[in-house]
């Protein structure tokens, strides 16, 4: 039998009101249930002091999350208190976009993200637009910018949990006055549920509940439906609580996808530019641009009188090709890339200056991009270990040998010439167990050693590796250089160690497919030395093992792993 698709509750602004919602939700999951999990849009938090009490009695245990509740809107009295504990637990340490857990049955979605809730793709947007004010719960940059890099990829997202109401998001027969206004409504959420295109975009914050007519998608087959929520308890009566069972876009027939309701609309967004924005559509790029223009907001957007040619294209600077090719309106240009790999600022290269200040992680001299940087001095203490204390040293007391799987003839498992037999060994003994290997590394320049890291994850989760470190990268305030799109593993590794200098720190990740990305670290910059790491234990959804002081076993424990490893690996241990 064909597994039944997930039913879902769907909730606008919570505001604190947490018995309130979740009464209500034991009694709809009584009657029409049971429910899956419960969707909740808008403020999160309440208004006032007056809610904290009924907000902590579900966050420190003394009542419980009837259902699986995942939440936006982080932001009102209390959220900040609450919110940094959550993100202290062990549990929620890594990169994790499937909500960081705030008590049993309680997610945050923070920032901004995709994840996979039973079966269906859910992409969201947390915070809401700065008003220059109460600077609280704001989405920031890298949250819009990693949804644009999402756009771009393949799949239908099924549903797209925003903040806002949406500007252009009325249909002209049964629209509320309230969604009607435009005040309360962001146009960049216009613009990223017009470059997603959800199956369902889900909104609170207008105070009412509104159910658009499903309208259809430039370049896309399927509808949208778009849901605004009311407030939970709203002295209106209006509805806060929806519920849907939508079938996963990637269980479905492209029939079933293609299908279209009677009552099916032009899209909103099209409509918009095209009646409202005439004149200043002529001006600048079309919405199928604005994913190659990075954090570009339609107040940012080409002016009269400047020329498109004069902007730098993003993707072809940070990757090095653009699928527009000749009909790309922004400018491709070599030079520009090339200060780009050696971590100049793209706003700086694009623009003569970058609006960060501080908080860029990048350059912004053309001069610093260059091979000559200032010599750092080199201690014997911090990254700079001597051979006797080091731990990966074989002459050092310190080695654990019991850990050591296999020995070459001069270093194990890193000597150059050894290093590309060791990972096609890796690759081919995880396949035959259906499993991918991420290979990824940190190298210090002071280091004496290569220290490269092979982690199996299973073949399902490998198409998923790339988007989680570019999402991870851009909360970090960095991007990676791909330095072969074209996924050829031994140009890719010739392209690596032509970055490679006396001075600087880099990162660099192996994708399966073959593709490597690249960060080199500014001097001045804090790069986490876990960061690879975390971001496959949020990959494999395994948090609880990010940091590798909680992974501690036994050296009995340890011995067992090794030989069981030892055992399976050597028909294929090129030492052997």
């Amino acid at each position: 039998m064909a597994t039944p698709p997930p039913r879902i509750l769907l909730c606008g602004d919570v505001l604190g009101n947490l018995n309130h919602l979740f009464k209500r939700v034991q009694s709809v999951n009584k009657s029409t249930g049971p429910f899956d999990a419960l969707l909740c849009v808008g403020q999160f938090f309440p208004d006032s002091a007056d809610g904290l009490d009924e907000v902590a009695d579900y966050i420190e245990g003394r009542s419980a999350v009837p259902v699986p509740t995942y939440f936006t809107g982080d932001y009102g009295v209390g959220a900040a208190r609450f919110l940094s504990a959550a993100s202290k637990l062990p549990s929620n340490r890594g990169f994790k976009t499937d909500g960081l857990e705030v008590c049993p049955n309680l997610f945050w979605l923070k920032g901004s993200g995709k994840f996979s809730l039973h079966g269906l793709s859910v992409v969201y947007l947390s915070g809401r637009q700065s008003s220059g004010a109460d600077e609280s719960g704001i989405y920031s940059e890298d949250d819009v910018g990693a949804l644009r890099a999402l756009a771009e990829e393949q799949g239908i997202v099924d549903l797209f949990l925003t903040y806002p109401g949406v500007s252009n998001g009325a249909d002209t027969s049964n629209t509320p006055l309230a969604v009607a206004d435009p005040s309360g409504c962001d146009p960049l959420v216009s613009e990223l549920a017009a470059e997603i295109k959800p199956r369902y975009h889900i909104a609170g914050t207008k105070g009412v509940f509104y159910a658009r007519e499903p309208y259809t998608n430039n370049d896309s087959v399927h509808v949208t439906r778009f849901l605004g929520l009311a407030a939970v308890g709203n002295k209106d009566k209006q509805k806060f609580i929806h519920a849907i069972s939508p079938t996963p876009a990637s269980m479905m027939s492209s029939t079933e996808i293609r299908a279209r309701p009677p009552n099916t609309t032009m899209s909103p967004y099209l409509l918009g530019e095209n009646v409202s924005h005439t004149s200043e559509a002529k001006k600048r790029p079309s919405d199928s641009d604005a994913q190659y223009w990075r954090y570009d907001t339609s107040q940012k957007r080409q002016r009269q009188g400047e020329s498109d040619s004069g902007r730098l294209c993003f993707k072809f600077t940070s990757i090095g090709s653009c699928s527009r090719g000749d009909k790309c309106h922004f400018r491709h240009d070599e030079e520009a890339r090339e200060h780009y790999m050696r971590n100049v600022c793209f706003d700086f290269l694009n623009k003569g200056k970058c609006e960060r200040g501080p908080d860029c992680k990048f350059g912004h001299s053309l001069a610093e991009s260059g091979a000559s940087f200032p010599q750092k001095e080199r201690t014997q203490s911090g990254r700079g270990r001597t051979e006797r204390s080091c731990w990966f040293c074989l002459s050092s007391p310190n080695v654990e040998s019991h850990l050591i799987l296999s020995i070459g003839e001069s270093y194990y498992c890193a000597l150059a010439k050894e290093l590309e037999k060791y990972k096609r060994a890796l690759n081919i003994y995880f396949k035959n167990q259906a499993k991918a290997v991420v290979f990824f590394e940190l190298i210090f320049p002071q280091s004496p050693h290569a220290n490269l890291q092979a982690i199996p994850i299973p073949l399902s989760k490998a198409s998923n590796v790339e988007r989680i470190f570019n999402l991870a990268s851009k909360k970090l305030g960095f991007e990676f250089a791909t330095l072969n799109p074209d996924s050829d593993s031994g140009q890719g590794r010739q392209l690596l160690r032509s970055q490679l200098n006396s001075t600087s720190s880099m990162f660099y990740v192996e994708l399966p497919e073959g593709a490597i990305l690249l960060h080199i670290v500014d001097e001045n910059e804090k790069f986490p030395v876990q960061f690879g790491r975390e971001v496959m234990a949020g990959l494999l959804n395994m948090a609880d093992r990010a940091d590798w002081r909680t992974c501690k076993l036994s050296k009995e424990d340890e011995l067992q792993m090794v030989e069981e490893f030892k055992n399976g690996f050597r028909e294929f241990d090129p030492a052997q």
